[in-house]
């Protein structure tokens, strides 16, 4: 949905369309004597296998009738690429796939010669992750028990040095078994279906590495910064060193940045593990003088840096490893009204940002991936939170270099009775030591794995409740000694813990629809003030064309359980609140086509508001992520973009409140209001505000001159109250420089009969309308018939269509959608990057 456009007015557009390939192929943080084992695999459900794990990873065994796979693959994945099952996301074809064949093991049996560099090297093999646990047959030998390789977040190493042929055929049986009731696995919570598979399979990817005598693993990064000035940065560098000979080793490590190189001589005693760390007050040549820093988006550039840490022996390069990093520094302290507001390089941030989730089949493509990924970017976005540690490397590789700020932790599902089945006390799911045990090496496992990555925030060790207080010191303890640089929460709620007290942020709701005014009325809840970790005005129907790709044609009207399949799970299933809203607001819809439309209209003013509302107010409103940011199949709720990549009245509505400078209206006071989100002071900017009544009679204008300092948000003045105005009337918004040039616009479409709110029936999803505003007369707008005009360029993959839009009458056109379609198809194409 583009933005109003009012009487004779010529709008510029760009669209930028990607080709294949992602944005830039992220550095490995792997030696480069290391191998992914990737294509050519096969599986098969073990019910249907009747040889052992000794047999099948033999090359005697031929496997007939079994799939062909890719991983990391769940199981279900390999069977929708196998053809098994089609179309599984339209209508309730889901819902139809059988539970039973997942509900034991399957096999993966990969046929393999190792790269050349294994030769007279020692050789592991590693499985970065297992939904849930596995037996592991190498060449007819077990190499590994289920019992000991449980843990979906877990990262599993095994020294098969031994075992391997360097350069013959190799052949490796992987026997996956689902997680058992109550164990905390990969989950979905209440936003979608579960998987049928429950995402047993193979979901990271499984590599061979190869060392000398030494190998290397870890490498770390901390930067520090002489804040508030951010013109020195001191650097520390650390990897830990691992002799695996039974003789001492000497050699020299060094490590490469920047076009520098330093070094140390080390001796390692036989089998010793030991971290080597390289210090700024050792090495002057950590001492960083002006150094390019990584800001987050709209802030500054993402500059981000590599790493490679070399050991050589007398015998050449005993093991090499890289990372990539940015010289940044994060930090939080609480405001006055105990909201904790996030620091980047010692300057506050409003955190306005989406929860992700992956695909359900953890299927996502590197070009899907990067798209999501863009789009939250381009929505003007500088955040997301992670519910679960999940997701590839890429994802953070991307966050990094589009500048998007994670905040990374455990999912809720883990506790929940309803959710994982076991029993749940007041600090959660994760009770017995062994389960306990499970998840304090996972969260060691993830921060060793994540720790570089400039763009990680916060970590969140748990998500609505906190974890119990043994668990909870547990974790702290590992965060002190891998990663004691970042802030870190018990909990995305409010809830305190006997450990570390407040966590400065809130989970208060809503999740259901609310009209645009709660966000600046509501005191108590999720309005705007504090941190909201997840929040929003609930569901967000896509537009037509792909609503009818997931609900058949006899199903699109009127609204029925097919409509409910695509919505979400306990108090989430239908869209009767929302639906409501749109009939008393905007008309009851005619047809699938109206409501589609009428449903683009109540998410953007609903998204635009939310986000407004937070910025108003900032830094007493410290941070909101809207929940979510995208979907994990096609969804009628929590998205604002949907699974197909169209972008809708969310996204737009987002992307217009997020402007780095913005003008807004407030719909409590009625207060004009600018906004900059950057850290570069504004002057001689002129701040118009009009209203005009639903025939685009003017009834008020006034203007005035504004000059912002860096990061701030100023009232400029409040709209009176006006005679004469029209049930429905119209506030458009300018801000412009001296020469004209305009840096933001905004037009709102307003009632003389506003929402009320009616609070006492407030619950924690959802404070439902007392009353509604009446947009029913947009209906009678006189239809526009716009010029257009279009033309096309193209830089290598990357296609530019400049869109120059013309109301050549004196009437309004409203809310006008635009796309580019695949030839005649009428399909659009996507992923798709307005201006």
């Amino acid at each position: 949905m583009k933005h109003v456009q009012m009487t004779g007015v010529f709008l510029l557009f760009l669209l930028i369309l990607t080709g294949c390939g992602q944005k830039n192929q992220p550095k490995s943080s792997l030696s480069p004597f290391q191998q992914r084992l990737n294509s050519g695999w096969v599986l098969q459900d073990s019910a249907k296998v009747k040889a052992s794990g000794l047999e099948i990873s033999t090359p005697d065994f031929h496997p007939q009738k079994w799939y062909s796979a890719r991983v990391p693959t769940t199981v279900m994945a390999a069977l929708v690429a196998n053809g098994v099952y089609k179309n599984i996301y339209y209508g309730k074809n889901l819902a139809a796939i059988p539970t039973k064949p997942f509900q034991h093991s399957w096999w993966f049996r990969k046929e393999f010669v190792p790269a050349s560099q294994a030769a007279g090297r020692h050789v592991f093999l590693r499985f970065n992750g297992i939904v849930y646990r596995a037996n592991v047959f190498l060449n007819g030998q077990k190499i590994a028990s289920a019992d000991t390789t449980e843990g979906v977040y877990r990262r599993f190493e095994f020294d098969v040095t031994k075992t391997i042929h360097p350069q013959k055929k190799n052949v490796l049986a992987v026997q996956v078994f689902p997680p058992r009731p109550g164990e905390p696995s990969l989950g979905f919570v209440d936003w979608n279906p579960k998987p049928p598979d429950r995402n047993l399979g193979l979901w990271q990817p499984v590599e061979l590495r190869f060392s000398q005598a030494v190998r290397l693993r870890y490498p770390h990064v901390v930067t520090k910064l002489n804040l508030p000035r951010t013109d020195r940065a001191r650097l520390t560098f650390s990897v830990e060193a691992r002799n695996l000979s039974d003789q001492s080793v000497s050699g020299r490590l060094l490590a490469a940045f920047d076009g520098s190189t330093v070094w140390q001589n080390v001796t390692l005693a036989p089998h010793e593990t030991r971290e080597l760390v390289f210090t700024p007050e050792k090495y002057r040549e950590l001492r960083v003088k002006n150094p390019r820093l990584w800001w987050p988006n709209q802030t500054g550039p993402q500059n981000l840096h590599s790493l490679t840490f070399t050991f050589r022996t007398d015998n050449g390069v005993s093991d090499r490893i890289s990372t990539r990093f940015g010289i940044r520094e994060v930090g939080s302290y609480f405001n006055k009204q105990g909201g904790r507001v996030f620091t980047v390089n010692g300057k506050p941030i409003l955190i306005r940002g989406g929860g992700w989730t992956d695909d359900l089949l953890l299927a996502d493509s590197p070009q899907k991936l990067e798209a999501k990924v863009r789009y939250a970017k381009e929505m003007n976005l500088n955040a997301i939170r992670v519910e679960g540690i999940w997701g590839t490397d890429a994802l953070y590789n991307l966050c990094d270099e589009y500048g998007l700020l994670m905040l990374v932790g455990w999912s809720c599902q883990w506790e929940w009775k309803n959710l994982i089945g076991s029993a749940c006390d007041q600090f959660g799911g994760i009770q017995s030591p062994h389960q306990m045990d499970v998840v304090a090496r996972s969260w060691r496992d993830q921060i060793l794995r994540l720790r570089n990555h400039p763009s990680i925030l916060v970590w969140l060790y748990g998500s609505d409740k906190p974890p119990r207080p043994a668990l909870e010191k547990r974790y702290q303890a590992i965060l002190k000694q891998y990663d004691p640089t970042r802030p870190f929460l018990s909990s995305a709620a409010q809830t305190p813990t006997s450990v570390t007290g407040n966590t400065g942020v809130k989970m208060s709701g809503p999740y259901e629809w609310v009209p645009p005014v709660y966000w600046y009325a509501d005191t108590s809840r999720g309005g705007a003030f504090g941190f909201s970790t997840e929040v929003g005005p609930g569901p967000e129907v896509p537009p037509l064309e792909s609503v009818k790709r997931m609900i058949p044609p006899d199903h699109l009207w009127p609204i029925d359980d097919m409509w409910d399949f695509h919505c979400g799970r306990g108090k989430f299933t239908n869209l009767k609140v929302y639906t409501q809203a749109i009939s008393r607001r905007y008309g009851p819809a005619r047809n699938a086509a109206d409501y589609c439309e009428k449903a683009q209209l109540i998410n953007y003013e609903g998204i635009r508001a939310m986000y407004e509302a937070y910025a108003r107010n900032k830094y007493v409103s410290t941070g909101v992520i809207q929940w979510m940011l995208n979907s994990a199949w096609p969804s009628m709720i929590w998205q604002l973009y949907d699974y197909y990549l169209m972008p809708g009245g969310a996204y737009f509505g987002a992307q217009k409140a997020c402007e780095p400078v913005h003008i807004q209206y407030s719909y409590d006071d009625h207060s004009v209001v600018v906004v900059n989100g950057t850290y570069t002071p504004i002057e001689n900017l002129t701040a118009t505000a009009r209203v005009f009544t639903d025939r685009l009679h003017e009834k008020f204008q006034r203007s005035v001159k504004v000059s912002l300092t860096s990061n701030v948000s100023q009232r400029l003045f409040s709209i009176p109250e006006i005679t004469g105005l029209s049930t429905l009337y119209f506030l458009d918004l300018r801000l412009t420089k001296a020469s004209g040039e305009t840096v933001s616009r905004n037009f709102y479409w307003l009632s003389t009969q506003p929402d009320v709110l009616d609070e006492s029936k407030a619950t924690w999803y959802v404070t439902p309308a007392a009353a509604f505003s009446d947009f029913t007369r947009l209906a009678d707008l006189p239809g526009v018939h716009l010029q257009t005009k279009v033309s096309f360029s193209r830089t290598g993959t990357t296609e530019t269509a400049t869109v120059r839009v013309k109301n050549p009458t004196d009437k309004l056109a409203f809310f006008v959608e635009l796309h580019i379609e695949k030839g005649k198809t009428g399909e659009s194409v996507l992923p798709i990057y307005w201006s």
